[in-house]
């Protein structure tokens, strides 16, 4: 099991979350809704002592305006790490550019690309780092 730490940085973060996925993949196996996935993934972070917020609205700032519930990020974990869940055939750029402006809009470093309709689960994980995949 992990060692939890109130100081853990966004990479300690991104190896629970991974290890979680890889769980609720195993588990439940691809062709489930985004939903199940997302609350299944939620419950195991939980578990192991994470703070988690699920469908979290971001409100962001255009000039002197203020957009309230701009976006909705699925998970977000330790207030770090921005989980993107998706359970589909294949992704395309549009679903890294989600991503893409999540971290850049909401001021955060590490972004999870997860879908879970990856036959390797592995095959199914991007990485963001400061506006960067890898």
């Amino acid at each position: 099991m992990f060692k939890i730490n109130t100081q853990m940085n966004e990479n300690e973060i991104a190896k629970i979350i991974v290890d979680a996925g890889l769980k609720v993949h195993r588990t439940l196996g691809q062709g489930l809704y985004e939903k199940v996935y997302e609350e299944c993934l939620e419950y195991e972070l939980k578990n192991r002592e994470l703070s988690v917020e699920r469908q979290k609205f971001i409100s962001i700032q255009y000039e002197s305006l203020q957009v309230s519930n701009a976006f909705k990020i699925d998970l977000l974990v330790e207030n770090k790490v921005v989980v993107e869940i998706k359970a589909q055939e294949t992704l395309d750029s549009f679903h890294n550019a989600q991503l893409l402006n999540y971290l850049r809009l909401g001021n955060y470093r590490l972004g999870l690309l997860l879908n879970f309709n990856s036959k390797l689960f592995k095959n199914g994980i991007n990485r963001v780092i400061n506006g960067y995949i890898i």
